[in-house]
């Protein structure tokens, strides 16, 4: 735009008017992802119940180092129930963690049909359900469950950088077993993935964070994540570890709120290589289409969505 002589012209030209205080967001930024690789890398250094003290203690710690002056479109505290929102939250989350209680509790590893099918209607209410209720019930955007090509840049380098910390910790350099023993766990990892990212990051965290701010957002999405494992039949202990690990999943998400920063590298890196260590499932061959048909259906359903949203 062209000045006028009376205009003020002390600002030189070609630089951001405000750069200390674009240096300070950046840093405010650039903590929480220290933050978020410190306790990756602590994953392999002390007893993973410890990640579910350190984790909470280190994050309230940046919280009030930057109460006064949080990162940009941070609002820690708000008031502003949305009651329709945290009935949806509630009762699909009933529904996911009912439905995996049957599987896992109910029939068990020796009804497989049975197993299955629940686990499958699990995963589906947690990707379908909030992908209807949002764009359909409640006429707001894919991007609004973290779906789409918002922030993709900052997304995809932060995907890499934590996959790759992810990966080094992992598997690489780990001999991997005959394919039949992994293929099909990689493949039911990536399903899984996707349902955790949508369903706890993309509508439980962002449901919460708008009605709530975002310190209630981040600490209630992982408490709700580690406590929906016990439709898997996991004691308190694994449960400790799992809100830890729950809050670097939260505050990763919640750093670019798009999915993709979680999925397809971090999240299902880490429960690939946990379930190979585990050894304690066995998966056929034939159930990798199972997930295939379980992953078809929430992409139509998303497609679906796109396509309703642009109408």
């Amino acid at each position: 735009m062209l000045r006028t002589t009376s205009e003020p012209t002390t600002e030189p030209a070609g630089r951001s008017p405000h750069p200390p205080a674009d240096r300070s967001v950046a840093l405010r930024a650039f903590a929480w992802v220290v933050f978020v690789v410190a306790i990756l890398l602590l994953l392999d250094v002390v007893d993973l119940v410890w990640i579910g003290v350190i984790a909470p203690i280190a994050a309230a710690g940046l919280v009030a180092l930057q109460w006064r002056s949080p990162p940009r479109g941070v609002r820690w505290l708000r008031r502003d129930p949305d009651r329709r929102d945290l009935v949806a939250v509630g009762g699909f989350y009933v529904v996911v963690v009912g439905l995996f209680a049957v599987a896992f509790e109910g029939f068990g590893t020796d009804r497989v049909a049975g197993l299955f099918l629940s686990f499958a209607a699990g995963l589906l209410v947690g990707v379908v359900g909030p992908v209807v209720y949002m764009v359909w019930r409640r006429g707001r955007s894919l991007a609004d469950l973290g779906i789409g090509g918002h922030r993709l840049g900052p997304t995809l380098v932060l995907a890499v950088v934590l996959g790759v910390v992810q990966f080094s910790m992992t598997l690489w350099g780990y001999a991997l077993p005959e394919p039949v023993d992994w293929v099909p766990l990689l493949v039911m990892s990536l399903v899984v993935g996707a349902f955790e990212a949508v369903f706890f990051r993309g509508f439980i965290q962002g449901r919460l964070e708008a009605s709530f701010g975002t310190v209630p957002a981040v600490g209630g999405a992982a408490a709700l994540y580690a406590l929906y494992h016990v439709g898997y039949g996991m004691g308190g202990s694994e449960m400790g570890f799992l809100f830890g690990l729950g809050l670097v999943y939260a505050v990763t998400y919640r750093l670019v709120e798009n999915v993709l920063v979680l999925w397809p590298l971090l999240t299902p890196l880490g429960a690939f290589f946990n379930n190979l260590e585990a050894d304690d499932i066995e998966l056929p061959w034939a159930s990798i289409a199972g997930f295939v048909d379980v992953a078809a259906v929430m992409v139509v359903v998303i497609v679906l969505a796109r396509r309703h949203a642009r109408s």
